[in-house]
């Protein structure tokens, strides 16, 4: 659901902001006072220097840890409540298991307080239920997807994405990515149902420079506009045909950056393949 505000400034004119029905506004403090950790460092700075620019740590808040490997199976656990993270974009649900143990974990859709979920091999396939790939049927949405068996889910944790189980093949299953790409999975590996709730925050508008400054985003400069210290700037920054690059030389587009080249293995089709 969008919001909107009334125009009584420039900003608030333009801002608009995306805000999930059922969310509770203040979460349980005694409850979560265990699940929250603070956050320290400088961000964008490696020993002092920067090394990521436009960067900074924003707002103060806390850091909720999430559980993202879904590790108690067999034991149900109930929805407590539906709440906002200011660390990420979807929102996160309190669990509290039967066992007494509260987590947190990423809400999907249609996901509310009182639902039961629970994860393992065998359970039935319901949203919030985390289990293996290999006993996800074809069609079925999934997100918090593992890598390898036991390692915590690493994709799909964006809010409003979702994957798809597309086949079944000895050992391994073929999942189709948001970005498009379709990638094999070793059956083991686990993913929780659903689609991630807060689809329409796609469709938000920042309204005005100072929100985007407690995200922790700074003013960006073009290279054009700097002095001679950049490639880019200083008195003939003007003239045509070079490429883009960065303050330090390196091509800025088009040049691959990916590392993990031990995982092409599992990739069937790449994303930018036409």
């Amino acid at each position: 659901m969008i919001k909107t505000y009334k125009p009584t400034s420039p900003a608030r004119r333009q801002r608009t902001l995306s805000v999930s029905e059922g969310r509770k506004r203040k979460p349980m403090r005694f409850a979560v006072k265990n699940l929250m950790s603070s956050k320290r460092g400088s961000v964008g700075r490696s020993a002092g220097k920067i090394s990521r620019q436009c960067r900074d740590s924003g707002e103060k808040k806390r850091y909720r840890n999430i559980d993202y490997k879904r590790d108690k199976y067999g034991i149900e656990g109930k929805i407590e409540f539906i709440e906002y993270d200011p660390n990420r974009t979807c929102d996160i649900a309190l669990v509290l298991y039967n066992d007494g143990e509260r987590r947190y974990m990423l809400a999907p859709a249609g996901i509310k307080e009182g639902d039961s979920v629970v994860s393992g091999e065998g359970i039935s396939v319901k949203t919030g239920n985390a289990l293996p790939l290999s006993d996800v049927p074809v069609g079925i949405p999934v997100h918090n997807v593992e890598l390898y068996p036991g390692a915590g889910g690493k994709f799909i944790r964006t809010a409003g994405s979702a994957a798809f189980v597309t086949a079944h093949e000895k050992g391994y299953v073929t999942v189709k990515m948001p970005s498009g790409e379709i990638r094999n999975f070793l059956s083991g590996c686990f993913a929780t149902i659903g689609q991630l709730g807060r689809e329409d925050w796609k469709l938000m508008n920042i309204g005005k420079a100072g929100r985007s400054m407690h995200m922790g985003r700074r003013p960006k400069t073009r290279g054009k506009a700097r002095s001679g210290q950049h490639p880019h700037g200083g008195s003939y920054s003007r003239r045509v045909g070079r490429n883009p690059v960065d303050q330090w030389g390196n091509l800025a587009k088009g040049k691959k950056t990916r590392r993990r080249k031990h995982t092409d293995k599992y990739i069937v089709k790449d994303r930018r393949a036409r």
